[in-house]
Order: structure tokens, then C-alpha cells, then sequence
């Protein structure tokens, strides 16, 4: 919509200077007789206000100097005038669009922060709508707004080991925080800063190696995932056991991105989870169970009684797994 705009006062502004330089040019070609190259060269001079030093000789050609020295200052000021609106154009416009920008950041609650926006932070924003799930992204390198402002992200152009910059992308009212910047030093003074703002604040970091999990573990992360050692080990299962490639790709997203994970908090107490019938009523399945003392249940069988406080994690596509919040009264989908 700004290129035509602009084409046309740029075309406006050419034929009125077209129409004056060459009026003026036969009116002082009629009066003084100089010759057209020099009485060109007089209209420019006029109408540019850069003026001569000799007085046109004769009142037509004083008249005619006149006339097209104000016609020069109306399209000087007319030029002037489209600049600065152009100008202050994009200068509110950008206002605009940041104060829209921090309006929404502000609004948001339960949310997630995303600190960096490479290739794992892109995933995980990938992830998150695909699952609904409110984000804000915290990122300060070139490459990496320009991909966030790209993919229309909510977007705090910051370093998450700042503290200001993390209060501004709304940790005081976050539910979680993922740091998956590609350096290790980041992500533990991210972890480490957020921790001591919210202690109740979940938090999982992106770890390099080993080392690099347990100094994030210490810092304060909940959780560290070191996608290097995952995909070894991805990778080294394919090769040495291809009968199980089918659940990798699954819960890996490489086969179904539709066939997701979904942990739900129970509340009911005297039941087991055969007594559940989730696969009967809902077509999930329950894979694990994590019990409210800790312990994690990787093949619970239909006889394990559960109790208020555990966590049973279901697996089934989309469809499914909303019937299975729906079946335990989840009002709003875990994680989301």
C-alpha cells in the first residue's frame, strides 16, 4: 500500500517541476532573448531558489523571476512535507506496533518464556502452538529477531541472563521457563536468576554434556535436555534395534506430529487403572504413572491402585487425548 502512494506524489512532484522549468523557460526566452540553454539554465537557477547574480532586465521578466521562485518554494515545501510524513509515518507506526507488542506481553499469564530462538527455541515455539500453549520469546541476537519477527512471535528484544529482561517478558507471572540458548553459561545464569526471582517457577534447560546438566541442575533448572546425547542415542537405537523405530518416531515427532504425550493429575482415590478403562472410553493409553511420592511407574499394569496426587501420563493423538482431560475434568489442558 506505501509503494503506489509514494509513486504518485513522486510523479506529482516531476510534473509540476516539468511544468514550471519549461514555462519559465519560454517566458524568459520571449522576454530576454538569452537563447533557450540560458534561459533553461535562468528557470532552474529561479526555481531551485539557488538565484543569479544579475537582476532580469524588464518588469515581465522580473514578474516571470518572481513567479517562479514562489512556485519553486511551493514544491520545496511540498517535497518537505511528504518527507516528514513519510518519515513520521513509520515513526508511529512503530510505536504502534510496540506498544500493541508489550500490550500483549502483558496480558499474558500462565505463560511460558522462551530464552533464545535458534534451532531448539524455534522448536519448542513450534510446539507450544502447536499445542495451544501462550509463549513469549526473549532473544537478543540479529539472526534470531529477524526469525521471531518473521514467524509473528511475541517477541522482548533482551538477554535472558538479565534480570530486567526476563521481568519484562513476564516471569513474575509465568508458569514455566525454558532456556535453550546454545551456550551453557547462559542457560545457568538464566536458570539461576529465574530461580531466585520465583522458586515455584518450572524451569528446563538445554545442557551440552554431563557436567553442564548437574551445574543447571544446581542452579535451579527442574529439568535438562541435552539434545546431542538424545540424538546419539535416537540414532544408535535405529541402527541396533530397528523394531523399535515406530515409538522413536512417535515420541520423538519425527512419524505423527498429531500423536502426543500428555500427562494428567488425578484426584480420585480407590480406583486402579483397570477399573478406569481409559483406552475403552477415550482411546488413550496410559504408559506410565508417576506416583506422589516420586516413584515413576514405566509399566503400570491395570491392577496399580492410584491416589489423589498422581500423575498418569497418557499417550493418543489429539482427539484423544482431550477426551482423556475431558474424562478427568482437566479444565484447562496440562501444560498449556
Amino acid at each position: 500500500m506505501e509503494t503506489p502512494i509514494t509513486v504518485k506524489r513522486a510523479a506529482i512532484v516531476l510534473t509540476m517541476l516539468s511544468v514550471v522549468l519549461g514555462a519559465g523557460t519560454i517566458a524568459f526566452e520571449q522576454e530576454l532573448h538569452e537563447g533557450w540553454l540560458r534561459s533553461f539554465y535562468r528557470a532552474v537557477a529561479t526555481a531551485s531558489l539557488a538565484g543569479l547574480d544579475t537582476a532580469p532586465q524588464g518588469t515581465a521578466a522580473i514578474l516571470t523571476t518572481m513567479a517562479l521562485f514562489l512556485a519553486g518554494v511551493a514544491i520545496f515545501g511540498y517535497v518537505a512535507s511528504v518527507i516528514v510524513e513519510v518519515i513520521a509515518r513509520d515513526v508511529l507506526t512503530g510505536v504502534l506496533v510496540e506498544r500493541r507488542r508489550r500490550r500483549a506481553i502483558e496480558a499474558l499469564h500462565d505463560h511460558f518464556i522462551i530464552c533464545g530462538y535458534g534451532r531448539v527455541g524455534r522448536r519448542v515455539a513450534e510446539e507450544f502452538r502447536r499445542s495451544g500453549i501462550r509463549y513469549v520469546v526473549l532473544d537478543f541476537s540479529e539472526y534470531a529477531i529477524a526469525a521471531a519477527e518473521a514467524d509473528n512471535e511475541l517477541l522482548v528484544r533482551g538477554n535472558g541472563t538479565e534480570d530486567e529482561d526476563l521481568l519484562s517478558a513476564g516471569l513474575m507471572r509465568a508458569r514455566g521457563l525454558v532456556a535453550a540458548t546454545d551456550d551453557d553459561a547462559d542457560n545457568l545464569y538464566i536458570s539461576l536468576s529465574a530461580r531466585a526471582a520465583r522458586p515455584d517457577l518450572l524451569i528446563v534447560a538445554r545442557g551440552s554434556d554431563e557436567e553442564a546438566m548437574k551445574k543447571l541442575k544446581l542452579a535451579g533448572a527442574d529439568r535438562v535436555v541435552m539434545p546431542f546425547a538424545i540424538a546419539g542415542r535416537v540414532m544408535a537405537s535405529l541402527v541396533a534395534k530397528p523394531q523399535v523405530a515406530a515409538f522413536l518416531d512417535i515420541e520423538s515427532g519425527g512419524a505423527d506430529p498429531d500423536f502426543l504425550f500428555d500427562p494428567i493429575d488425578f484426584s480420585a482415590a480407590g480406583r486402579t487403572i483397570g477399573e478406569l478403562r481409559v483406552h475403552d472410553e477415550t482411546g488413550a493409553a496410559i504408559i506410565a504413572v508417576q506416583k506422589r511420592g516420586g516413584e515413576l511407574e514405566t509399566k503400570p499394569s491395570k491392577d496399580l491402585a492410584l491416589e489423589p496426587g498422581d500423575v498418569l501420563v497418557g499417550v493418543g493423538t489429539a482427539d484423544e487425548i482431550r477426551a482423556l482431560e475431558e474424562m478427568f475434568g482437566v479444565r484447562e489442558p496440562v501444560g498449556s
